[in-house]
Parts: C-alpha cells; sequence; structure tokens
C-alpha cells in the first residue's frame, strides 16, 4: 500500500514538474524560403530571427519563458508554405515567423488566421493586408507605400517624361509593377517600356534588348534578389545607358554579391538597410550579424529580427500568450525606438497590419549600398 502511494505521489510530482517544464518554453515557428530561389532571403530571414532569439532570451525571454525557435523550410513552394505553417502551430508555434515571398504568404496565412496565430512577415505584395486578415503583420512597409516614395526621385531628381519598368512576374512583382505604372500615369510620366520576366529566370537578353530599343529615360526594376542580379549583369553587358532605379532589393547586399560591378551606381527605395549604420541599434545588429555569421546582413535580416523583438514585446504588453489579444493589441500599435530599442525605428501598424516607419534612399558605391538619403514615415 505504502509503495503505491509512494508510486503515486511520485507520478504525480513528475507530471507536475514535466508540466511547468513544458510552461518554461515558447515556441516560435519560422517558416520561410530556406532552399529554392528564395534561399537568399529566407536565409537571411532565418540569421537575423536567430540573433533576436538570442537576445530575447538573454533577455529573460516572453513573459519569463525561453524561446525555443523551430525552422521549416518552404522549398520557396506556396503549397510546401501551407503545410509548414500548420505543422508549426500543430507542433506549438505560439506565432509563425515568415514567408517572405509574397506568393506563399498569400497562401499560408489563411492557415494562421484559421488558428488565430500572429504572422510576421517578410512579404510586400499589396494584397497581403488587402484581405482582411488580422492576424498578418509586415515587417517592412508594402509596395503600395514604399514605392511611391520613389516618384519624387523620378520627377524632381531625374526629371523624366518616359520610363521603363522591368519586373518578375510573381504576386510580388506584379504587385510592385502594378503600383509603379499608376504613380507615373498620377505624375504624368509615361511608362514606353512594360518588361515581364519569370521567376527563376536566368537570361535576360531579350529583356535588356527591349529597354535598350525603347530607350526610355530611367528603368524601375522590381524582381526578387538573383532575378535583379542576373538583369544588372546583363544590363552592363549591353551599356543600357539609362539610371537603374528599384524598390527593395535591387541594392541589397546580396545582389551586389552576385552581380558584383554591373550593380554600380543601381539606386533603390528601402524600407530598412544594415548601412544606415547612424541608427544605433541598426549599427549595432550589423555588427553582430557580421560577427556571428561572417557576412553582411540584408534587408531580410532586419526584417525577421525585428517581426522576432515584436513578438516579445506585444506579448508582454499583453500579458499572455493570447493569438487573439495579441491581433487586438497589433492594429493601430506605434511603438517608439526609445522605449523599444530593439524596434531599431519609430514603428506603426495599421488597422490592416500595414507597417509604416522611416525608411531610406542608397546607391550603390564602390561596390556597397551607401545611404544617400531618408524618407518621412508615410
Amino acid at each position: 500500500m505504502y509503495r503505491k502511494y509512494l508510486l503515486a505521489v511520485t507520478t504525480a510530482v513528475l507530471t507536475a514538474t514535466g508540466a511547468a517544464q513544458a510552461q518554461e518554453t515558447m515556441k516560435l515557428g519560422m517558416v520561410a524560403e530556406l532552399s529554392g530561389p528564395g534561399a537568399p532571403a529566407g536565409t537571411n530571414w532565418r540569421d537575423g530571427i536567430k540573433i533576436a532569439v538570442e537576445e530575447i532570451n538573454a533577455d529573460g525571454g516572453i513573459l519569463q519563458n525561453k524561446v525555443e525557435l523551430i525552422e521549416y523550410d518552404t522549398q520557396t513552394d506556396p503549397q510546401v508554405s501551407r503545410a509548414l505553417v500548420q505543422k508549426a502551430i500543430d507542433e506549438g508555434a505560439f506565432a509563425i515567423l515568415g514567408t517572405i515571398y509574397s506568393g506563399s504568404t498569400m497562401v499560408n496565412m489563411l492557415v494562421a488566421q484559421q488558428n488565430s496565430t500572429p504572422q510576421f512577415v517578410g512579404s510586400e505584395a499589396p494584397s497581403i493586408v488587402e484581405k482582411g486578415n488580422p492576424f498578418v503583420y509586415r515587417t517592412s512597409s508594402g509596395a503600395q507605400k514604399g514605392v511611391p516614395a520613389l516618384t519624387a526621385y523620378f520627377t524632381d531628381t531625374l526629371k523624366a517624361k518616359k520610363v521603363g519598368v522591368a519586373w518578375v512576374n510573381n504576386e510580388f512583382g506584379k504587385g510592385g509593377r502594378d503600383v509603379f505604372v499608376e504613380e507615373m500615369k498620377k505624375a504624368g510620366i509615361e511608362v514606353i517600356a512594360d518588361v515581364a520576366s519569370e521567376q527563376a529566370q536566368t537570361d535576360y537578353a531579350a529583356d535588356v534588348s527591349k529597354l535598350k530599343e525603347a530607350n526610355p529615360e530611367a528603368v524601375f526594376v522590381y524582381m526578387n534578389q538573383e532575378e535583379s542580379a542576373r538583369f544588372l549583369i546583363e544590363a552592363k553587358k549591353q551599356a543600357l545607358p539609362m539610371p537603374l532605379i528599384g524598390e527593395v532589393t535591387l541594392t541589397e547586399a546580396k545582389v551586389i554579391e552576385l552581380a558584383g560591378a554591373a550593380a554600380e551606381g543601381a539606386i533603390a527605395h528601402v524600407g530598412v538597410t544594415a548601412t544606415a549604420t547612424d541608427v544605433p541599434g541598426i549599427g549595432d545588429f550589423a555588427k553582430k550579424f557580421e560577427e556571428t555569421f561572417k557576412r553582411k546582413p540584408t534587408h531580410d535580416a532586419i526584417k525577421g529580427y525585428v517581426g522576432a523583438w515584436t513578438t516579445k514585446y506585444v506579448t508582454e504588453l499583453v500579458g499572455k500568450a493570447d493569438g487573439e489579444a495579441f491581433a487586438e493589441k497589433m492594429h493601430g500599435l506605434c511603438l517608439k525606438a526609445a522605449d523599444y530599442p530593439k524596434i531599431l525605428l519609430d514603428t506603426c501598424w495599421d488597422e490592416n497590419g500595414e507597417m509604416s516607419r522611416p525608411s531610406f534612399m542608397v546607391q550603390v558605391k564602390d561596390g556597397a549600398p551607401v545611404v544617400i538619403g531618408t524618407v518621412p514615415a508615410n
């Protein structure tokens, strides 16, 4: 009888201990493009999150719970990403970090929504925040906010009257292209060359030839990283003479690494850049990232970092791990960097999860992106 009692007590204690230990860990599901065409973006996103998680755990975790990061590779396949978001949630993830490619996010964000799971994404297609999903939040402004920031550059600096656009035919590229064409129309600038390319395309000879023949005064380039690099290489090969202006990807570190000298002179508006070292938090992050991974961070690394830290900040503002309460807190939320330093820049989210914060104009000079101007939050 005594042995049965002792066994029962021991079992109860072990069960209680196991439950307490389970409560001491909070899982985050990092769902990203770690292989396939999106790997340059996805691996940087992941590594930025890794640095954030290390810092968060050193800062006491989230609600005093240690953060456990679980990685899922979408292989840059939308349907795989959908299955993995569900898997992450099934395996206990409180929040989802990812994906980057807009085509994938359009598919997988429905799963997070159905499970009332907060999801921070690196995707920038306008359609992401136009679906009324209360659980999806950007980590940088979408194309409908970022691309218009370039209009003044085309009208006032370049004084362009005729322009071309080269874009990748996916959710990301089409979203940016459509916003750009509409902005040019409003500004009275004619788009005389509209050249679409395919995701993972390797030969841009015909595309560049079309642009060269049309002879616009500038070309807006809106593609993913590897495609941007291949386009720049072909543009240099054919001596495309006009300025190449982009948004988000054209001047980032991975594109410069792949394109080499062909990236020289390229200009882009970027939501955030590791080269903005006069912003203390960004400089500190860039230094830590390079020391850890032996390469310079791209904007995707910073976006992942901000997404992870925002998850901590908002969960602790709510005071509990509750997806519905998290969503309610996020909408219309503003975080000041003075109070929440790891957010890096004063940042707000609107009722649709769209982000607003100061941004930058950069140009590739001597093989590196250099900040040439700032753009106020809009």
